[in-house]
């Protein structure tokens, strides 16, 4: 048999191998798996001891991925840290994607900055992967024994290369899918809880955790702008805890806070070095992604997404679908914020049809009993007072002196009977007005009138005492009362309620506030025993 003859049976043995190699490598839709099954595929069709597929970064034209064959994991171990493709025979496939065969490695200058503990090699060959017009990768090869690679192996291996190309395009296709319905998903749960009734606070970290989650990110944190012109972490979510990360603030006028305040995204190689990243936490955090949290030209905030050092960078697809995940948490933020609005509006509405309620049908009829008692206590006491025996004889028996003195003496005891109920129900009114104007202050917001501190103070009071303390109004105290008798008098009544629940056996305090033309009047009294009494001043 000839020479000829031998390398055309080697061909032939060689192209049932390269057929089970092509379509080996098309059988699985998983990205990692088809890289995988490439590199066995080549090492096998080869014969060569030692393969290896280098993901190249488009971008940053370095390597991202190794995927290996041969090397053990001990090998590995040994190796330390991966290439990244910027020096050595990987750094020239990934500047130059053409095949490329080298007898002896050890004789090519090119072949520097190859790690110590690193297997011995010779013979090498490398193509790249292309899928349609974008390199994906370098297919690298070495060490095949008995006179290092041909020709052949070249042909086969560019054979090997294009329909790995194929396959690699399907897989990331299929990758790009799922990932995108993951995104999906994780949208639709972030505004289906949104709209559901959480709180502001809940919301912020919905969005923070659903983002961290997908994005496969070590943290998730969401940002406000903060009244002095920088931005403020109000919500952060991570595997670990937080620690110091909600309140961290990037300082106004920050080079990274100019963009994020211009509705631009920010994506950050290195969280750690970058020079724009001013923050104490920075050190903690690698690759990130910070994307503008807005809706109809508002910027309601920013959600970062950074990982963790050393970790991958994000690609263009992650960073295409975490952009939109933020536009449409953005909206759903607004649209919640809507909801809240309605709900706080329809109970302000319920709450001013309470009060005028109140006022309307309780206040005047409680007014009008009033009155009618009041006439009757007058006329009673005028009954009284008017006695038909007063011109009597003087000399009536007794038995008929005592018998009218006796009525007198009743008369007299349903008077202040009567002047009590009058008391009490002038009080209730008192009351009841205090109850109005109570409703219809907002209850989310911050007093203004002297009247509505004065109720925020007893309000407070009421969570230590255990009970509301009984607050009576007299005179347009929210227009005479000015600011620096304000701020006495409410002091004079933080110390009287606090010296109140000092004392044992408190279970009423009545507030009293007066306002004249001859100025302001607290009165604070309790049930003790004895009664205490504070006036101011």
């Amino acid at each position: 048999m000839t020479i000829m003859d031998e390398d055309t049976d080697e061909d032939s043995h060689r192209l049932p191998m390269l057929l089970e190699a092509v379509l080996s490598v098309g059988t699985d839709l998983e990205l990692r798996t088809t890289l995988q099954r490439i590199v066995d595929s080549a090492t096998e069709l080869t014969g060569a001891h030692y393969g290896a597929l280098g993901v190249v970064d488009p971008e940053r034209h370095r390597l991202t991925e190794f995927f290996t064959a041969g090397v053990t994991d001990e090998e590995r171990r040994r190796i330390g840290r991966l290439p990244d493709g910027h020096t050595g025979l990987l750094g020239v496939l990934v500047q130059d994607p053409r095949p490329l065969r080298i007898a002896d490695l050890t004789a090519d200058p090119r072949s520097a900055g190859i790690p110590g503990n690193h297997p011995e090699m010779r013979s090498f060959l490398g193509v790249p992967i292309r899928v349609h017009t974008e390199v994906f990768g370098n297919l690298y090869l070495t060490e095949k024994p008995a006179g290092g690679f041909t020709d052949e192996d070249l042909a086969l291996l560019r054979v090997l290369a294009s329909q790995a190309g194929i396959a690699i395009g399907n897989a990331r296709l299929y990758e790009t899918t799922r990932q995108r319905e993951r995104w999906i998903e994780g949208a639709a749960a972030v505004t289906t809880a949104l709209l559901t009734g959480e709180s502001a606070e809940d919301a912020l970290m919905t969005v923070a955790e659903q983002a961290r989650i997908l994005a496969d990110a070590s943290a998730g944190v969401v940002l406000q702008p903060t009244p002095e012109g920088g931005m403020e972490i109000v919500a952060a979510s991570t595997n670990d805890d937080p620690g110091d990360l909600v309140g961290t603030t990037i300082a106004a006028g920050s080079p990274v806070l100019v963009q994020l305040l211009g509705g631009e995204p920010v994506f950050v190689e290195d969280s750690a070095t970058d020079p724009r990243m001013t923050t104490h936490v920075r050190s903690r955090f690698g690759p990130s992604m910070m994307l503008p949290l807005q809706s109809g030209g508002k910027l309601i905030g920013t959600l970062a997404l950074p990982r963790r050092r050393g970790g991958p960078p994000y690609s263009a697809v992650d960073r295409l679908l975490a952009s939109q995940f933020a536009s449409q948490a953005a909206l759903a933020l607004v649209l919640a914020d809507a909801r809240h609005d309605r709900e706080r509006l329809a109970v302000y509405e319920d709450r001013d049809r309470i009060a005028r309620d109140l006022h309307d049908l309780v206040v005047q009829r409680l007014f009008a009993t009033e009155m009618m008692l009041e006439s009757t206590r007058r006329r009673a006491a005028a009954a009284a007072s008017d006695d038909p025996d007063a011109d009597a004889d003087a000399d009536a028996d007794a038995g008929s002196a005592s018998a009218s003195a006796s009525a007198s003496a009743s008369a007299s005891e349903e008077s202040a009977l009567l002047g009590r109920a009058v008391d009490e129900l002038d009080s209730t009114i008192q009351e009841v007005r205090t109850t109005i104007f109570a409703l219809q202050q907002p209850p989310a917001d911050a007093p203004t009138s002297f009247r509505g501190r004065v109720l925020r103070e007893t309000g407070g009071a009421a969570a230590l005492l255990g009970f509301p303390p009984s607050v009576h109004f007299s005179g347009a105290v929210d227009t005479l009362v000015e600011d620096e008798a304000a701020g006495k008098l409410l002091a004079a009544l933080r110390g009287a309620l606090a010296a109140a629940h000092r004392r044992p056996g408190i279970t009423a305090i009545t507030v009293e506030v007066t306002a004249g033309s001859d100025g302001v009047r607290l009165r604070v009294e309790d049930d003790g025993a004895p009664p205490t009494t504070v006036v101011w001043p």
